[in-house]
């Protein structure tokens, strides 16, 4: 029973709990404020995974980038598991949700995210599970100075290749 979990979309109930998650496993914080922004704009990109006693042990939050000069694309702002919780797939069906809605309610092309070169985890799962590409290695990005890679997964190549695989 212990490893049920439920994912499912967030509410305004959850903030809170999302923010504790976000402050306990990552360096990147952020306010209360920005959390109600993500969810006010794009609820059906912000996704928790619930465990089985109600509590908050994993959540994604993401938005549809707004820049008219490129395609519509979305971005993952953040994406956080509780130690506790991790290795059990539960960050690659959070992204998988979230990406799902971006591509079927926004119409998105693509999906961007920022990592830490040194993330050697996050950089596996977005790389070998979830089938991103580096698009870029952005010098200095984070707050401590450590550089970021840029990351994106199409959406069409991804369609085309589980197509080739059935």
């Amino acid at each position: 029973l212990a490893s049920m979990v439920c994912i499912r979309m967030a509410t305004v109930n959850d903030l809170l709990m999302m923010q504790t998650t976000n402050l306990w496993c990552l360096p990147e914080n952020y306010q209360m404020k920005y959390y109600f922004y993500h969810l006010l704009t794009w609820p059906q990109l912000l996704w928790v995974a619930e465990d089985f006693d109600g509590k908050i042990v994993g959540y994604v939050m993401a938005k549809m980038e707004e820049d008219e000069k490129q395609p519509k694309h979305g971005h993952i702002t953040s994406l956080s598991v509780l130690r506790t919780h991790r290795k059990r797939g539960i960050a690659t069906d959070l992204m998988r949700r979230s990406q799902c809605e971006m591509q079927h309610v926004f119409d998105a092309e693509y999906v961007s995210l920022h990592v830490r070169k040194s993330n050697r985890a996050a950089f596996h799962l977005y790389r070998e599970t979830l089938q991103y590409d580096i698009h870029d290695v952005e010098k200095g990005y984070y707050a401590d100075g450590e550089d970021a890679y840029d990351m994106r997964c199409d959406f069409k190549k991804q369609q085309q290749q589980q197509q080739q695989q059935q």
